[in-house]
């Protein structure tokens, strides 16, 4: 279908997500797709369900209106899909994102446990299963900075590169600048603080992002090995930016550890869009392995 997805929130409607989804979708010539879900009532006597529920559906219908005319007024001939679904709103997502080139969704700014058990919350369950890139928008993109940014945190692993290769078409899109940056947590022991250490990151960083300026001579491609805390130094290098795209982390098969330390903590506190990418099944691990390379980035 190859539709850009935008997640409606009844409850909080996020208009720099979906400013950020619809210019998105017109910049790929690509449909939007607007999904509200209306969820299952629970633990309710049998005489108030019917109403609570018609209730729940009369407010999605409203939403659902409102986004559509926000979205003709931003882009009049950009083509729409609107639908409104039963189900939990993660579970429905879900289904549609399968289908989709990107799924977009705001952030109510939640608390973690609020975040991970809340029936009505899709950012952590989507950006953590979704099979395409998910995008969370806690705050609008730094349009006004010059030259515009993206930037793509790198570790050397699998899902690293699934982020890069998406960053440098994203730029490229964008006529915006990709800033590659490797964290480099700081040692316990000073004796592992080495130059021949930095050196190492360096050139797996080069390999990460090689090959990209050749298919994609417009875009400007800096790399930086940056000192510190994955989550800290991240969102302080994307602070100003577009947008901050990362691989999605993490082994576990619960849902929010599925996305590592490092991705959870970013969709709390980046000051921009975070984009997280998942790794296609054919895709290559780096040097360092994915091991290390996840202990190194918090995942």
């Amino acid at each position: 279908m190859n539709d850009v997805l935008f997640g409606v929130d009844p409850a909080d409607l996020s208009v720099p997500a979906l400013v950020w989804a619809a210019d998105e979708a017109d910049r790929r010539h690509l449909r939007l797709r607007l999904v509200v879900a209306v969820p299952p009532v629970h633990d309710r006597l049998r005489y108030d369900a019917l109403g609570h529920r018609t209730a729940l559906r009369t407010r999605a219908e409203s939403a659902l209106a409102d986004v559509e005319e926000l979205v003709r007024r931003l882009h009049g001939t950009l083509p729409t899909l609107p639908e409104l679904a039963d189900g939990a709103p993660a579970t429905v997502l879900l289904a549609r994102a399968a289908g989709a080139v990107l799924a977009v969704v705001g952030s109510r700014r939640l608390g973690r446990t609020a975040e991970l058990l809340g029936e009505s919350s899709v950012v952590v369950p989507l950006t953590a299963r979704a099979p395409c890139p998910v995008v969370v928008v806690r705050a609008p993109e730094h349009t006004e900075v010059r030259p515009p940014t993206l930037v793509v945190g790198v570790d050397g692993s699998e899902q690293s590169r699934a982020a890069v290769a998406f960053a440098v078409r994203e730029a490229s899109l964008r006529a915006a600048r990709l800033r590659a940056v490797w964290v480099w947590p700081r040692p316990i022991l000073a004796r592992e603080d080495t130059e021949a250490g930095l050196s190492e990151r360096r050139r797996l960083l080069a390999e990460s992002v090689a090959g990209w300026t050749e298919r994609y001579p417009d875009t400007v491609v800096d790399q930086g090995v940056v000192r510190g805390h994955p989550v800290e130094q991240l969102a302080l290098a994307a602070r100003d930016s577009l947008a901050l795209v990362v691989g999605r982390t993490g082994r576990g098969g619960y849902t929010g550890m599925r996305l590592g330390s490092t991705v959870h903590g970013l969709l709390h506190h980046a000051a921009c869009p975070v984009i997280t990418v998942p790794s296609g099944p054919t895709g290559r691990r780096a040097r360092l392995g994915g091991g290390r390379a996840a202990a190194e980035n918090g995942g």
